[in-house]
């Protein structure tokens, strides 16, 4: 690179400028400066001449100076000594003053090394802009990745386990791409884009890259964020570099990660229209828009916020179709399993199948990390395979956080134990609750305990005797403290929040209050895969809201009596549960059912409203659903 050889002259200058020896170094022999001085005094000296802080001088006669014979001396004159000249002057001294001769490569040096270092390190600063940028317009470009199929990028449909529904839309666009004829004599036309829609973690970006490695052609992958730029217009240009280089390696897939980062609906910017992020919207609609029908460029978009996105996008010619990925189902989870565990020593006692059973509602990538937290807790161990221990190490590791160094005292041990105690006992004789699993009274990340229920089978749609059943063992710790010790604390917090939440939903979104009836109030809104609260501006009046409001205080309230209902009818089996608590501290499913006994009479929770089932998805979710908070500061 041109700027390093620039600024090792540069510095080789300043070296030779500085330790280049003068030419008037004195030969004389030298004397102290007191010395100098009393020759003076003594009227001894004929002639000085002074050079800088240098003065060779002439004596009358000779002197005897380290035993010879010298008539020609010098020293160092100090700059502070002002009665040098005067007394010079008295005594008749001859005085000479020389001109210190610099050599002319040090007046070079001198004059041109500040110049040559600004100049080495510009070209050193301007080179290396121009490399990470991509030259002198490099930051017009966008920061596409281009893969090809090779052997480290050869992903295919086998690669990604479940999914079949999404596989099988995407077969389409991997046979428009490897057959284009055979739909243009038919008449029919693909898809210009496909918006890959689902949660995090749901693999819209492998499904992406294995139709790239199904139809081998060019794949390029960029994030949405990375069109935007601090200035006007840089965006745009990206998106026209990029569908430029995508078409002319056609037939070729672009595929924009996180496009809600650009795609956001227009007219909410700043500028009256005119910001970088809706430039680049607009950019990226007629790039889109304006594909030939020869042209054998498709573009997969992917994002977790299809409500924000501008309508214009997903309107025929651009997005014009739609593939969700939900999270996985049982099978799915057992497939996914199976992938990220086939290159893994496994033990005998590892059981996929009963990991994927009790994992509803995690992600693939959820999954994958489940599998990797077991290979570290079993490397951790210093074992030659990863052991079901492992696994339910990792498990307790994701869902309800890292052990916390902090120990309860015994007082509040107990408190947490009748706490969780409730919610078993409620979750284990209400026969519409989902199935007991595991209690435990460790404290892990924010709770100090936890109600592990685990669904008999993935559900997607709840009744209105389930919902009822969830509010039940929701309120059963809360129920438990109250009855059993007397008072309650600040640990049902998550509790009521949650069970608050759920019981308005039902009154104001399920139409399961007789009140109310079958009507949809937008109380409050929720994020479409997160489940997420979002405050919003509703239409929906006061009274309206009140009524709702009093409707879920009602509905909390049922649930509290029939909570307290079953604790007070297994008084015993709680103080069993709440011994072996406090002794254990962790109730596996085994353990349980020899503490509370077979439920064979178990209570049935009265529905408040009608049977009609829930018409939304409820997905289980992957933080604990019950447990003891940490204490709320008053």
């Amino acid at each position: 690179m041109p700027g390093w050889p620039v600024l090792a002259a540069a510095v080789a200058g300043l070296l030779l400028f500085w330790f280049l020896p003068s030419r008037h170094a004195p030969a004389a022999p030298e004397v102290a400066y007191s010395k100098f001085y009393d020759f003076v005094q003594q009227g001894k000296v004929q002639s000085v001449t002074l050079q800088g802080q240098t003065a060779q001088f002439e004596l009358k006669a000779p002197e005897k100076i380290a035993g010879h014979e010298q008539k020609h001396l010098a020293t160092s004159v100090p700059a502070q000594d002002t009665a040098l000249l005067p007394l010079l002057h008295d005594k008749q001294v001859e005085i000479h003053v020389a001109v210190e001769d610099v050599s002319w490569v040090q007046n070079l040096v001198a004059s041109f090394l500040p110049w040559v270092l600004i100049l080495g390190v510009w070209l050193w600063m301007a080179r290396r802009a121009q490399r990470s940028l991509g030259g002198p317009l490099g930051f017009l470009r966008g920061k596409s990745h281009k893969f090809e199929r090779t052997a480290n990028v050869a992903i295919t449909f086998n690669d990604v386990a479940g999914l079949k529904a999404a596989k099988q839309d995407l077969q389409e666009v991997v046979g428009f791409l490897k057959e284009p004829d055979r739909f243009r004599r038919l008449g029919g036309k693909v898809p210009r884009g496909v918006l890959l829609v689902g949660p995090p973690g749901t693999g819209k970006t492998l499904l992406a890259r294995a139709v790239a490695g199904e139809s081998r052609v060019p794949f390029y992958s960029i994030s949405a964020s990375e069109f935007i730029e601090l200035f006007v217009g840089v965006g745009a240009a990206r998106v026209r570099e990029l569908f430029q280089e995508a078409k002319s390696s056609a037939p070729s897939i672009v595929f924009i990660d996180e496009i809600d980062a650009v795609g956001r609906s227009r007219g909410a910017g700043f500028g009256g229209g005119h910001d970088e992020r809706e430039q680049t919207l607009n950019q990226l609609l007629s790039e889109m828009d304006g594909f030939t029908r020869s042209d054998l460029t498709i573009v997969i978009a992917a994002t977790n916020r299809p409500d924000v996105l501008d309508p214009a996008l997903l309107r025929p010619g651009r997005f014009d179709r739609r593939i969700v990925l939900d999270r996985p189902e049982l099978d799915a989870r057992r497939a996914i399993l199976g992938v990220h565990s086939k290159d893994k020593p496994l033990a005998k006692d590892v059981d996929l199948e009963s990991i994927a059973r009790n994992t509803p509602g995690f992600s693939g990538a959820d999954l994958a990390n489940l599998v990797n937290e077991a290979a570290l807790a079993a490397t951790r161990r210093g074992a030659d395979a990863i052991e079901a221990r492992d696994f339910a190490a990792a498990y307790d590791k994701i869902v309800l956080g890292e052990l916390r160094e902090a120990k309860l005292d015994p007082k509040e041990k107990h408190r947490v134990a009748v706490h969780e105690s409730g919610h078993a006992v409620t979750a284990y004789f209400v026969p519409e609750a989902e199935p007991l699993q595991r209690v435990s009274i460790i404290p892990r990340g924010m709770a100090l305990g936890a109600t592990q229920q685990v669904p008999a089978a993935d559900r997607h749609i709840m009744t209105v005797a389930e919902l009822d059943a969830r509010l039940t063992v929701l309120m059963g710790g809360y129920a438990a403290e109250r009855t059993i010790l007397g008072d309650i604390s600040s640990g049902a917090e998550n509790d009521l929040k949650e069970a608050t939440r759920l019981a308005t939903r039902m009154m104001a979104n399920y139409g399961m209050s007789k009140k109310l009836g079958a009507v949809y109030y937008e109380h409050e809104s929720e994020h479409p895969f997160l489940g997420q609260m979002i405050a919003t501006e509703s239409g929906t009046s006061d009274a309206t809201v009140a009524t709702i409001e009093s409707e879920a205080r009602a509905e909390l309230a049922g649930a509290l009596a029939r909570a307290v209902e079953v604790i007070e009818k297994h008084r015993a089996a709680i103080d069993r549960l709440v011994q072996r608590l406090v002794e254990k501290e962790i109730v596996e499913r085994a353990d349980l059912v020899t503490i509370l006994g077979e439920p064979a009479g178990t209570e049935t929770a009265q529905p408040s409203g009608t049977d009609a089932p829930c018409t939304e998805p409820v997905l289980p979710p992957i933080e604990p659903a019950h447990g003891a908070k940490a204490k709320a500061e008053p």
